[in-house]
C-alpha cells in the first residue's frame, strides 16, 4: 500500500459569528492517496467546500478559524507552514478549481496572462517559456486555436472554455493533488459530460491524485475511486466506491442516492429526503441527521455516533447501518 498523499486528521474549521459559532466542518478525517480520485459529496452547506478551503489554508480569518486537526501533505503538516511556505504549495503542489469561473478569473487579464502568472510565480521559467507552456496547457484541455485564445479575456470565452481555462491554469504547475470544486456547476449537461472526462483523462496522464467536490452522487460513481459523504459538518460514510455503493451503510447516502433521476416508467417520482438541513448553529443532540432518518431510534437523539467499520476500508456513521440496504 502507497502513504497517503494528503492525510486530514480530526480536522475542526469553526466560524464565529455574531449570532453564534457556526461548525462548518467537524472531526474530519480521510486520506488521499497518489494518483486516485476522492469524491467529496453532500448537500450544500454540509461543509464540502470549507474542507477544501481548510486544506490549502484559504478559510477567511476573522470569522474562520481552523480549531483543531492535522493536515499532512506529503508528509508535512500544512497547519504548522506560515504564509510564505503556503504560498509555494498552492498553486503549484496543491491545485484548486473554484465554482464559478467567472468569479475567480480576473476580468481585466488575459486568459494567458493568468495562467503565466503561476508558472513565472513557482516554475522559474523566462516569460517566453511561461507562455509556450501556456499554450501547451490550453490545447491540452482542448481549448481550439490555443494560440489565439490566449489573448482573449473571460467574457470572450463561453462558460465551457472558461472552465476549460480554470481548469489549465490550475495544472500549469503540474500539482500533486488537484482540488476541484463543483468543476461542472451552471454548465449545461453535454458540457459538463465533456469537462468531468477531461479531468479524468488528464489525471491519468499526470498522475495527480484529485479531491472532486460535488452533491452529485452520480457524477461520483462514473470516475471516483473512493468516495466520502459529508452531513452538517462530519463524514457519514467512508470507502470505495464499489463498497459503499455495493452495499450502502448510511441511512443519509440511500437518500442522496434514491434521488438520482432514474430512467424507469415505473418510477414517477423522484425520491426527497423529509425535512431541513439543521441550522448549523443549532444542530440536533445526537445523530445530526436523526430528524429526517426513517431508521431513527431513540439512540439516535441521545448520542453521536462513531463512524463503524462496515467491511474494510468501508465505514459509516449509523448503528443502524446493517438495515439501510
Amino acid at each position: 500500500m502507497k502513504n497517503p498523499l494528503l492525510e486530514v486528521r480530526s480536522l475542526s474549521t469553526h466560524f464565529f459569528t455574531e449570532e453564534g459559532v457556526v461548525r462548518a466542518v467537524e472531526n474530519v478525517s480521510f486520506e488521499i492517496y497518489p494518483g486516485e480520485i476522492l469524491g467529496l459529496v453532500g448537500e450544500s452547506g454540509c461543509g464540502k467546500s470549507v474542507t477544501g478551503l481548510s486544506i490549502l489554508k484559504l478559510i477567511p480569518t476573522p470569522p474562520g478559524q481552523i480549531v483543531s486537526g492535522e493536515l499532512f501533505f506529503d508528509g508535512k503538516d500544512l497547519l504548522k507552514f506560515e504564509e510564505r511556505e503556503m504560498e509555494k504549495v498552492r498553486g503549484n503542489e496543491i491545485s484548486m478549481i473554484f465554482q464559478e469561473p467567472m468569479a475567480s478569473l480576473n476580468p481585466v487579464f488575459t486568459i494567458g496572462d493568468q495562467i503565466m502568472e503561476a508558472i513565472l510565480l513557482h516554475q522559474g521559467v523566462d516569460k517566453a517559456e511561461a507562455k509556450r507552456r501556456a499554450i501547451e496547457m490550453l490545447d491540452r484541455v482542448r481549448i481550439p486555436s490555443p494560440e489565439k485564445r490566449i489573448d482573449s479575456y473571460p467574457h470572450q470565452l463561453s462558460g465551457g472554455m472558461r472552465q476549460r481555462a480554470m481548469i489549465a491554469m490550475a495544472l500549469s504547475c503540474q500539482p500533486k493533488l488537484l482540488i476541484a470544486d463543483e468543476p461542472t456547476t451552471a454548465l449545461d449537461v453535454t458540457i459538463q459530460a465533456q469537462v468531468l472526462q477531461l479531468l479524468k483523462e488528464i489525471q491519468r496522464e499526470m498522475g495527480m491524485a484529485v479531491m472532486l467536490i460535488t452533491h452529485d452522487l452520480g457524477v461520483v460513481s462514473e470516475i471516483a475511486d473512493r468516495v466520502a459523504v459529508m452531513y452538517a459538518g462530519r463524514i457519514f460514510e467512508y470507502g470505495p466506491i464499489e463498497a459503499v455503493f455495493g452495499k450502502i451503510g448510511n441511512p443519509y447516502t440511500k437518500g442522496l442516492m434514491s434521488s438520482i433521476p432514474q430512467l424507469d416508467e415505473k418510477k414517477k417520482r423522484l425520491h426527497a429526503i423529509p425535512g431541513q438541513v439543521p441550522n448549523p448553529m443549532d444542530l440536533p443532540v445526537g445523530c445530526k441527521f436523526h430528524p429526517r432518518c426513517y431508521l431513527m431510534v431513540n439512540e439516535c437523539k441521545e448520542e453521536e455516533p462513531a463512524l463503524f467499520q462496515v467491511n474494510g476500508d468501508h465505514f459509516s456513521r449509523c448503528i443502524r447501518w446493517q438495515e439501510c440496504c
